[in-house]
């Protein structure tokens, strides 16, 4: 199926923008996506054209939702480029990203594995848990595993979770599937939550501070005025914004802002 997406959308930029560590690229130049039990392989085709594997059912109630093209990126481009000198070098560079709309327990458990550590790195943890985990999924180009739901991991060890390359972070691991386990955090009612309520619930599980509270916060909950402050960001604050954060400026946007940033600094930094 063909679908028209006349907004910012750049598939390689959104690939490795480290919001998401499932995404595959195929040799044909198609990328992969999974939501869930959902695959997607989606290819630019044109000018704003592109080829997905899905149903039109699926595009409509699963895909769009999930590369939020509900938001305009191209009407946020035009409201914030101008307020920063740094910020509008950035924005040019990354323009094409979206913010994700990701599964809030997977974005928990790999944000929670993040800390530390590369993005290969994390991949392959997640990777691992999904393989050791989760189910199979089938489709006509591979077989992938499914991110394992709480309850496929309910009776996860200590030994089995460091097999995926854990480490410090199994404990962190263990102990947010207790708490969905005994309902000490209901990850369904968190939507409901403000910003800062939401953040403060995440913190409360061992090993989640303010990074990957706000990292989860954005990626799972669509909550684009949080501001996830990782090594990346910090260094483009300090020696770029002359010390001083200039999220600030951008209200109910510094999130997508900040994933402009990352994405700059990174690429800046590898090239």
């Amino acid at each position: 199926m063909l679908v028209e997406i006349q907004d910012d959308f750049d598939l390689e930029k959104i690939a490795l923008s480290g919001q998401c560590f499932r995404v595959g690229r195929l040799q044909d130049g198609a990328y992969r996506f999974i939501s869930g039990d959902e695959v997607i392989y989606i290819r630019e085709t044109g000018s704003h054209m592109f080829s997905v594997s899905c149903s039109p059912n699926a595009w409509k109630n699963i895909w769009s939702f999930y590369f939020d093209l509900g938001r305009c990126y191209n009407d946020i481009f035009g409201t914030e480029c101008n307020k920063h000198q740094f910020i509008h070098e950035a924005m040019v560079y990354g323009r094409g990203i979206r913010i994700l709309r990701q599964n809030p327990w997977e974005m928990l458990i790999t944000f929670i594995i993040s800390q530390r550590k590369s993005i290969p790195a994390i991949s392959k943890s997640v990777e691992l848990l999904a393989s050791g985990f989760g189910h199979r999924i089938e489709t006509r180009h591979e077989t992938l595993y499914s991110f394992p739901t709480p309850e496929e991991m309910s009776n996860a060890t200590e030994t089995q979770l460091k097999e995926c390359g854990l480490g410090y972070r199994t404990q962190y691991v263990l102990d947010a599937l207790r708490q969905v386990q005994t309902g000490g955090l209901n990850l369904n009612v968190l939507p409901d939550y403000s910003d800062e309520h939401l953040l403060e619930t995440l913190q409360r599980i061992h090993g989640v501070g303010k990074k990957v509270a706000n990292c989860v916060a954005l990626f799972a909950y669509g909550r684009t005025a949080c501001v996830p402050i990782d090594v990346w960001i910090a260094r483009a604050i300090e020696h770029d914004c002359g010390g001083k954060s200039p999220f600030g400026l951008f209200g109910q946007n510094a999130g997508i802002i900040q994933q402009y940033v990352f994405y700059y600094e990174k690429c800046r930094q590898y090239a």
